[in-house]
């Protein structure tokens, strides 16, 4: 990246990636290495069954310290693996990108360009950005709208997209934002958002080129039905409990140092 200054540290959560992981990892270390700057890639395998983790392990030693693999001992919820990555990384800038292959690393370009145009502190990538390519079935289309729109109406998130699987944030964003959180799986990411929107950081949205390696399936009745139960679940602690307002700005402070600690 011209003109970049600082450390980008990539997490790259994981759960039985075997046949991914290997390419997946290569073409991220590749895109790091083309931008030129100083990079950490943390591999956050989340109780894969395979062997998604020893893979990325024997990868990760050719890499000098470069590259940090670590394993949930069973499957915990994507959530709960970011979670736990963050406490390895100490980048000045923090990328989600998953390890499907599906979104190409390359793009974590376009969402750098977008920070500094926007000046903003969280870039997501969005299905829903007008610029975005996206090829994905109809009746996933419809599932994103319809929770989009949910969220709109719960929240008012100034994004149109939050569950893509490339997001990136200035470190100083996660470190406050990241103790406060409970969620552990799908609705991670609203948790995330909305309490980073909660304290004034700036979000804006960015266009991505999503090309699947896998087909599509169908998404499972019961992923729909904690998904929306985690979200309504969210939108009562913040609304009817005041959970993430109990937490004054001398409870952040301490929080964000204990973070820190733990990271060393």
């Amino acid at each position: 990246m011209k003109n970049f200054k600082g450390k980008i540290s990539v997490i790259m959560p994981a759960f039985n990636e075997s046949g991914r992981i290997l390419p997946s990892i290569h073409e991220t270390v590749n895109t790091l290495k083309y931008f030129g700057c100083e990079w950490q890639l943390v591999v956050m395998d989340d109780g894969s069954t395979d062997n998604t983790f020893e893979l990325a392990k024997e990868f990760a030693e050719k890499f000098d310290g470069h590259i940090i693999v670590k394993k949930n001992p069973y499957n915990l919820g994507k959530g709960r693996a970011l979670k736990k990555a963050i406490h390895f990384v100490d980048g000045d800038f923090v990328v989600f990108l998953d390890a499907d292959l599906d979104l190409n690393p390359l793009q974590i370009q376009t969402l750098f360009d977008i920070m500094r145009l926007d000046n903003a502190d969280v870039v997501i990538g969005s299905k829903m950005h007008p610029n975005s390519v996206v090829n994905y079935p109809w009746h996933r289309k419809i599932v994103s709208m319809a929770y989009y729109l949910l969220v709109k109406l719960l929240f008012g998130l100034p994004c149109r997209d939050t569950q893509t699987g490339l997001k990136l944030f200035k470190s100083e964003v996660l470190q406050n934002v990241f103790p406060r959180l409970l969620v552990k799986k799908f609705a991670f990411d609203i948790e995330l958002l909305i309490n980073v929107h909660r304290l004034g950081y700036k979000i804006t949205d960015a266009p991505i080129v999503i090309k699947p390696e896998a087909r599509f399936g169908w998404i499972a009745p019961s992923t729909i039905f904690t998904t929306l139960w985690d979200t309504l679940a969210v939108f009562y602690r913040m609304f009817v409990l005041k959970y993430y307002d109990s937490i004054d700005h001398h409870r952040r402070r301490n929080l964000a140092k204990e973070f820190r600690r733990m990271r060393k």
